[in-house]
């Protein structure tokens, strides 16, 4: 397919976006505005000093940056205009549904409160609702590389944002940070009625993969890549239908792979694995969901058909109730019998 004809159908192609950290969408023109705005100093003097910085050779080079990218955002406007600014760009690439993640303590650490963060994010999620029709889950993830005590802590913080908060991840630095390593948290989690998914298998091994299986019991594997290094690994997530929310450029820019055309995303596909593409952090990662499907299908020769099963699979794989995913797969199913060929 002609480049253009394939960016115009992943253009117009319905989709969601499950794995979007919001602190990821602060891009260094908005980082720049809301650290004048708070009068927080940084060593950019302007966005294109800032764009230039963003680089980084692993996921612990690029957190690094960006935890310092985050301090600047300390009102609950600034939570808000982060969040709309995405919610515009997603509904521009014809996002219909997003889940997004938010990491509360890299905030509430710094003295932000939890409830700050929270109106911020939520009553943005509400007007990008009304104004653009994109439904919205909102996903606490909790930071691997601090405590057990910490992250129950933050818990309990969120018990009473239950009505907003719909699930709890797992993010951060994960080698050395194992997912056995928050059963108990999880545990927590389940009993207090919260959906849950976690990173796994980014940087490491296939064996996290399997212990957000076995001790965190979630719903959802982040990431998830490092798979096919275990065939009976593979078989399981199959047989389970368990969903992969997978970050093409993300994998790529963090070295996970040498180059977009080593990674497995077409070999998942066709090992049958229930693989979604998202952006996870489009502001370093140099795009958003609809680069991260283009990137793919350039460099590994995905088709028609392989782009409108990746889309299938974000609503099969979101956090919806029947209805909603019967109306979202039921657009998919018409845009790709309109544009078939």
């Amino acid at each position: 397919m002609e480049k253009e004809v394939m960016e115009a159908f992943v253009r117009g192609l319905p989709k969601a976006e499950l794995h979007l950290h919001i602190e990821g969408t602060l891009e260094p023109e908005m980082m720049i505005d809301i650290g004048r705005r708070n009068d927080v100093p940084l060593p950019y003097p302007d966005a294109a000093a800032a764009r230039k910085a963003y680089a980084f050779d692993n996921l612990q080079s690029f957190l690094d940056i960006y935890y310092r990218a985050t301090s600047v955002l300390r009102r609950e406007q600034d939570f808000y205009d982060l969040t709309a600014a995405y919610l515009e760009k997603a509904a521009s690439q014809n996002v219909r549904h997003a889940e997004i993640f938010f990491d509360p303590q890299t905030h509430t650490a710094r003295g932000i409160t939890f409830d700050t963060i929270i109106r911020g994010i939520t009553a943005a999620l509400s007007d990008g609702e009304r104004r653009l029709g994109i439904s919205t889950r909102l996903i606490m993830c909790i930071l691997r590389d601090l405590s057990l005590h910490n992250g129950l802590e933050t818990m309990e913080q969120a018990l009473d944002y239950r009505d907003v908060i719909a699930g709890i991840g797992l993010d951060s630095a994960e080698l050395g940070n194992p997912p056995a390593k928050f059963a108990e948290l999880y545990d927590r989690a389940h009993r207090a009625g919260f959906l849950t998914v976690a990173h796994a298998g980014e940087e490491g091994h296939a064996d996290y993969i399997r212990q957000a299986l076995d001790s965190l019991h979630v719903r959802r594997i982040d990431h998830g890549v490092r798979c096919l290094e275990d065939d009976e690994l593979v078989a399981e997530l199959v047989r389970r239908d368990i969903p992969l929310t997978v970050c093409p450029l993300s994998n790529v820019r963090l070295r996970v792979f040498a180059s977009m055309r080593e990674h497995p995303l077409k070999r998942m596909l066709d090992r049958g694995l229930r693989v979604t593409v998202n952006s996870d952090d489009p502001a370093y990662f140099g795009g958003y969901v609809n680069g991260n499907y283009l990137a793919a299908a350039e460099a590994l020769g995905l088709g028609r058909g392989d782009i409108v099963t990746l889309a299938r699979n974000s609503f099969v794989a979101a956090f919806l109730s029947p209805a909603e995913r019967r109306h979202y797969l039921d657009e998919v199913d018409a845009f790709a019998v309109l544009h078939h060929g």
